[in-house]
């Protein structure tokens, strides 16, 4: 062989040795990946919650790969904006479950939207796993609905007994998101306060949309209650608490978990201060599952505090990522997978299992919390 084909040949070699490294790097992340659906909202009024998911989602996602992904396999996820409008999240249902690409599906964020897009998920055969659906009846919408939210069923009594048994308020009133997940709330609220011994002197509803509840709340001053309960998100919460302050009502507020957001307190400013919350999630829980989390969110985000919905989606992505490492890539094998799952490490539930017949998790933490000199901090049983 002459010198110049040793030349050729070495090179040759050299080349190869280099595209090989470079394509087994890039096989792990430009191979054909394990494709999650999201249907949830990036525009409209619950946009913000959106931006909070892919968070959660981002970070864990960086934490599964750097284990390995899944059984080698990169984990990855297609986001639809669905506006939480279940006419939208209804479109993108038959979307997801005609792409077999489509292993698994999260969302949508609201429970209205999601059990709109039930059926279509059930008989396409595709988990609908809706992991901020509190409804009651989400998961009893077929055996593919699976959910790692607290179901309203069991977080409304906690929030009766923070605000009758344990602030001592015995005449109540209730302001709720007027939707399928705010009425139901409030029913399950509502039934539960009164059997603890409170009398429900008003209760009103309000749109997502509405922005002036200045008149609803002079009917609420004039009702006379010794608490205000708001069965509210974070920015209408907070809008509610500044206006309630204006219109010179002075009684305590309680809030539902759906408020707690460090967003709750921006918005609010002094208007929120001594409101109480109870939540499933609080940053000073010692747990790992929560320091872990709350380090990995800081470094990533540059020093961004997490909040309770960075927490589920976070939470929902290591879910689904211990899930399809026993159910591989078959939807039905998934779905039986959310059965055999056990102990898979959460911020939420320290360490989760499905109840196999709601198809929840059983065991979520419970925080009663007070806003503190602008901060939320553990209520020390003081009166406010």
């Amino acid at each position: 062989m002459s010198n110049i084909n040793r030349r050729v040949l070495i090179k040759s070699s050299i080349a190869a040795a280099i595209a090989g490294t470079s394509l087994s790097r890039a096989a792990f992340a430009d191979a054909d990946p394990i494709l999650l659906g999201v249907s949830g909202p990036l525009t409209g009024p619950n946009a913000q919650y959106g931006t909070q998911w892919k968070q959660g989602f981002d970070l864990a996602l960086d934490e599964i790969m750097a284990a390995g992904g899944i059984n080698g396999r990169k984990l990855a996820y297609t986001f639809e904006d669905s506006q939480s409008d279940p006419r939208q999240s209804v479109a993108i249902a038959q979307k997801f479950v005609s792409d077999p690409r489509i292993v698994l599906e999260l969302g949508d964020f609201s429970s209205p939207a999601s059990m709109a897009a039930s059926p279509i998920y059930q008989r396409g055969g595709l988990v609908q796993f809706g992991f901020t659906n509190s409804h009651p009846d989400f998961t009893k919408g077929g055996d593919y609905m699976w959910s790692t939210s607290v179901s309203q069923a069991d977080e409304q009594p906690l929030l009766a007994r923070y605000a009758v048994k344990r602030l001592g308020l015995k005449r109540l009133a209730v302001l709720h998101l007027n939707t399928d997940w705010g009425r139901t709330s409030r029913d399950y609220f509502n039934n539960a306060a009164k059997e603890y011994g409170a009398e429900i002197v008003v209760t009103e509803g309000y749109i997502a949309e509405e922005r002036d509840f200045r008149s609803t709340l002079v009917r609420v001053r004039d009702a006379n209650p010794d608490g205000l309960v708001l069965i509210s998100y974070y920015s209408d919460g907070a809008l509610i608490a500044r206006q309630a302050r204006q219109v010179g009502l002075k009684q305590v507020i309680c809030a539902a978990s759906s408020v707690y957001s460090p967003k709750f307190l921006e918005l609010g400013g002094d208007a929120v201060e001594d409101v109480h919350v109870g939540t499933r999630y609080f940053p000073e829980d010692p747990r790992p599952e929560v320091q872990n989390f709350i380090a990995g969110f800081k470094k990533k985000y540059n020093g961004q505090e997490p909040d309770a919905f960075n927490a589920y989606a976070y939470d929902a992505m290591n879910m689904a990522a211990a899930v399809i490492r026993i159910g591989g890539t078959d939807r039905k094998a998934i779905r039986d997978a959310f059965a055999k799952v056990k102990d898979v490490p959460s911020v939420i539930f320290g360490r989760a299992t499905f109840n196999v017949a709601t198809r929840r998790i059983n065991g979520a933490m419970n925080a009663e919390l007070v806003v503190r000199k602008g901060q939320f901090t553990l209520w020390d049983g003081k009166p406010t």
